[in-house]
């Protein structure tokens, strides 16, 4: 349905922006950047803390020493 825009329509947009944004346009590009970073940081962050739940080596120490010995076969 819809295209991923042309050069053309790069151009267009980007005359835009310079319209709307103009000398303003540094800042607003500097802060998006520190948001960008922002957002990785903290995907970063979640992903450490959710790879710490499962280290291996680190199941079964908060269960009894029973649950952790191997079982007979048969």
């Amino acid at each position: 349905m819809f295209n991923m825009p042309g050069g053309m329509e790069w151009l267009v947009i980007l005359i835009i922006a310079l319209l709307l944004f103009g000398s303003r346009l540094p800042s607003v590009m500097r802060n998006l950047g520190r948001s960008v970073n922002e957002f990785k940081k903290g995907l970063h962050e979640s992903a450490e803390e959710v790879g710490t739940d499962d280290k291996p080596g680190q199941e079964g120490k908060d269960r009894d020493p029973e649950s952790r010995s191997p079982r007979p076969a048969g």
